[in-house]
């Protein structure tokens, strides 16, 4: 047992007793480096923080309506050639403050806090992603036993004094395909693919509302089957032959998808993928489309 008390325990692994400082400890007396005025020699896109991960509300029209997840965000803003820097701390101060008092990922609150950074910061605009994991409450089929799925989420704002803000949200889901083609060369039977689906949107800069709800049920009611985290075997039987009978290749679910987009007011513009990790095969099947609103006459 040893006899040294901590101090000593410390010293004795490289620990030394603080020295005198020179420097100014009060604010006001410290240099401000980043507010340090001269030519830079480049205006810089963008500058902030990025990772910063924090737990917020998310408000869902689908059960559960409310739960905490944990969100990563990046805020950053554009920087003048004349400015040295910005100041960091204060994205994650105000961000912070904003989870640890009930914030949430509503889009109308997102929107004050953003504009509130870019005030708080003296600076024209600001940007800031957040993404998130979703959890939902999926129903099987027969049975009606409820397990809980996952949904992967991106919210995307821009704040300009002059232009306002600008907003697009983005939701990966995943549901069941089975192929067309060996249903139809078969015997018997059709091989089948987890099928993952990215929904990426604009939106109006001042449009409210739960998106992810409506992406995933496009997402699913468009696909062969949906995807559940309990089944029974009555349910099992439920979703084998519901998905015989809406076979899908990679082509035909990006389009029903973008098609049913392309009917929500709410949505200006969408980039949809679609990535089937295959059966039968070491390789995925992909196919994606995007679509501006210069396209929603040729849509149909």
């Amino acid at each position: 047992m040893t006899t040294l008390s901590k101090t000593e325990r410390l010293k004795l692994f490289g620990s030394v007793e603080p020295s005198k400082k020179q420097k100014p400890t009060k604010k006001e007396d410290m240099k401000d480096l980043q507010n340090a005025l001269a030519d830079y020699l480049f205006s810089i896109t963008q500058v902030g923080v990025s990772e910063l991960t924090l737990p917020v509300l998310l408000n869902s029209d689908t059960s559960p309506f409310k739960q905490a997840v944990q969100a990563t965000f990046q805020v950053t803003s554009q920087l003048p050639r004349e400015r040295k820097g910005v100041n960091m701390s204060r994205y994650v101060e105000k961000v912070t403050a904003y989870c640890k008092n009930e914030g949430s990922l509503d889009l109308s609150k997102l929107r004050l806090l953003i504009k509130e950074i870019a005030e708080y910061c003296e600076l024209p605009t600001i940007a800031m992603k957040v993404q998130f994991r979703w959890f939902y409450d999926q129903i099987a089929p027969v049975t009606g036993l409820t397990g809980m799925n996952i949904a992967d989420g991106e919210i995307y704002l821009t704040y300009d004094p002059n232009a306002g803000y600008k907003q697009s949200v983005q939701l990966e889901g995943t549901a069941t395909t089975l192929c067309p083609c060996s249903k139809e060369i078969s015997e018997y039977g059709a091989h089948n693919q987890r099928g993952h689906v990215k929904i990426q949107a604009e939106l109006p800069a001042h449009w409210d509302g739960d998106w992810k709800t409506p992406f995933l049920k496009i997402i699913e009611s468009n696909s062969s089957s949906p995807i559940y985290p309990i089944l029974k075997r009555e349910d099992e039987k439920y979703v084998t032959e519901k998905a015989y009978e809406n076979p899908r290749f990679v082509e035909d679910f990006v389009r029903l998808v973008a098609a049913e987009l392309c009917e929500l007011p709410w949505v200006e513009s969408f980039h949809v993928r679609c990535e089937n990790d295959e059966s039968i095969h070491l390789h995925k099947a992909y196919a994606e489309i995007k679509h501006t609103p210069s396209d929603r006459h040729q849509a149909f």
